[in-house]
């Protein structure tokens, strides 16, 4: 299926990155030749491949060799019927495939990183790479996965990056992946290898997985110590050509692809898809025809409304709704970015309306950003089709020069859910984060993290404390003060850790007002009204807000009690989750 973006016509390409070749001392099928392995991403369907052997470009390079020598012997005219025959298969096959050449490189502690480049990047260039990640000159051709003291995951990231490659964490939630669970390394580790700004892409096994436990649902950009949203694809990883029947994990050439939206089949477009804001561009290959095509919008209705998408059935400039949905513009550009689909309603069982003359509907959009928003954002809109129905598209990304307003007075941040003007607070907080982007970039020996989109994730207990972190979203209750009859409020944002003082129950906007008003009703012995405990932990109360769970907490320490209002589950990590019966 072709598709229109801005004018361009764009094609579903599929694609398999990670595929390994006797170039890796591991391949389990010695006499397989690269002409096999061609064959096979023919058969599979494949427009786009990469040779990855291990901290090695040995594979490509013999298969270019090899080409380069039967076209030599064609020009001397001494080539042989059989070699005849292999050269025009080759010539045919790499017209017909693009083969990419790249190295799956072996870091510290033994993750895996993709580094994959562009066909007319020197061979010897990729191999400085290698040599400069510290992979032994002696050991460059021999294709093992254990290279010795080779350098950080970090490292490899910028290194690729540099070198104008695409750098991809490799199988990133399974064996030897940077967000392996049950991995002994801290979170601040685990943050910085997940969402470090030289990374590319993950490549997750769990890709057709459509649940909130899946890998790409966690790097959404939901969560609090996450807030960098990740491209995510999944590669067959096959170090033989054919999958294996005994053992079902064991892949070949193609057995796990991913479908690519681009202009065409290249390694700029592919790399542009990567440095992109769109996420609707890939999607998990599918293995069998007939399969039905993922329909990524009916996929993000039913998710719902969060802190980076939301959803507007109408556009309208009477009852105020193209205001709402430029406000909503403004408040992902101040906050995480975000998605905004109009012509659809949140609730997946209400019926889609779509949006009529849809093409001029994106013209108004454009043109009221433009002027309404300030400093000037530059947002994608474009037309999708769902279900029959016409719907816009919104992309916005995380704005470099906070604080953005509309109508250059009015300042909206997302809270979860919920776009909400500013406060003061909340103001210097994002000019502060402006003044933060422009001391960029970081020393090259400090660890990289995505300062300009994350807060600061929360320091772990120390050693020997038995005391769990608190929630990561909703708002916590700090202090209460009393002036002249008049009470005032301190909340923190749980999901930042920036604090907001002097609020009142009439200026508090939605969840603070829930939080203000709940916390006035609790007895005066929380410990025998709550029901639900886990040591230290409570549950005050669980409620729906729209499709999502939200959940009241209390933490009894040795000081006083502390209460969490408006708590969703992507703030909830270890010992809160076993409270309230939610799997790891």
């Amino acid at each position: 299926m072709n598709k229109q973006r801005g004018g361009t016509s764009q094609k579903w390409y599929t694609i398999d990155l990670h595929l390994h070749t006797i170039g890796s001392s591991d391949y389990q099928q010695p006499d397989v030749t690269f002409l096999d392995i061609l064959k096979r991403a023919e058969a599979r369907g494949l427009d786009m491949i990469a040779f990855t052997d291990h901290n090695t470009v040995v594979g490509y390079r013999r298969m270019m060799e090899e080409v380069q020598q039967l076209r030599l012997l064609a020009d001397l005219n001494r080539i042989l019927p059989e070699e005849q025959t292999r050269l025009r298969e080759y010539e045919r096959l790499l017209k017909k495939i693009v083969v990419l050449p790249g190295f799956e490189f072996t870091a510290t502690f033994g993750f895996h990183i993709l580094g994959i480049f562009a066909p007319e990047k020197p061979l010897r260039e990729i191999e400085h790479i290698l040599l400069g990640l510290n992979i032994p000159a002696d050991h460059l051709d021999e294709g093992s996965v254990t290279v010795g003291a080779s350098s950080d995951v970090l490292s490899a990231y910028k290194a690729i990056h540099d070198a104008g490659g695409i750098a991809i964490a490799a199988h990133a939630n399974s064996t030897n992946g940077v967000a392996m669970r049950g991995f002994p390394f801290g979170g601040q580790t685990k943050i910085a290898y997940t969402q470090d700004l030289n990374l590319h892409a993950l490549e997750v096994t769990d890709l057709e997985l459509r649940s909130g436990r899946s890998t790409a649902s966690f790097f959404s950009g939901t969560k609090p110590e996450y807030p960098r949203r990740m491209h995510c694809i999944q590669g067959s990883d096959a170090h033989r050509l054919d999958g294996d029947a005994t053992r079902k994990k064991n892949l070949g050439v193609g057995d796990r692809p991913t479908e690519v939206l681009l202009s065409e089949p290249t390694f700029n477009a592919l790399l542009g898809l990567f440095e992109s804001n769109d996420f609707a561009r890939t999607r998990p290959g599918r293995a069998k025809t007939g399969e039905p095509e993922f329909d990524f919008i009916r996929a993000a209705r039913e998710e719902g409304s969060n802190i980076i998408q939301e959803f507007h059935e109408q556009m309208t400039v009477r009852g105020g709704k193209l205001y709402a949905v430029i406000s909503d513009v403004c408040a992902f550009a101040n906050t995480n970015g975000g998605t905004l689909y109009i012509g659809i309603a949140p609730d997946a069982t209400t019926p889609i309306v779509g949006i009529a003359s849809a093409q001029q509907a994106v013209k108004q959009l454009e043109q009221e950003i433009s002027a309404r928003i300030s400093p000037p954002l530059s947002c994608t809109v474009d037309v999708h089709q769902t279900e029959g129905k016409s719907i816009l598209r919104v992309l916005v990304p995380r704005g470099e020069n906070a604080p953005y307003a509309v109508d250059e007075s009015k300042i909206y941040i997302r809270e979860e859910m919920e776009t909400s003007l500013a406060v003061r607070d909340e103001i210097v907080n994002l000019v502060l984060r402006g003044q933060t982007l422009g001391l960029q970039p970081v020393a090259p020996d400090v660890i990289r993290q995505p300062v300009a989109l994350a807060a600061k994730a929360p320091a772990e207990p120390a050693s020997g404390v038995d005391r769990p972190r608190p929630p990561r979203t909703g708002v916590e209750i700090v202090s209460v003060s009393e002036r002249d009859g008049q009470k005032y409020y301190t909340l923190k944002d749980l999901r930042n850790g920036s604090e907001v003082s002097n609020v009142t129950v009439k200026s508090a906007r939605r969840l603070w007002h829930y939080a203000i008003t709940k916390h006035a009703e609790l007895p005066t012995d929380v410990k025998r009204s709550v029901g639900e405990w886990r040591g230290n932990l409570g549950v005050l109360r669980r409620y729906k807000h729209g499709a999502n769970e939200r959940f009241d907490l209390v933490q009894l320490d040795s000081e006083s009690p502390r209460f969490y209002f408006g708590v969703t589950e992507d703030g909830i990590d270890g010992e809160w989750r076993a409270l309230l019966g939610l799997d790891e």
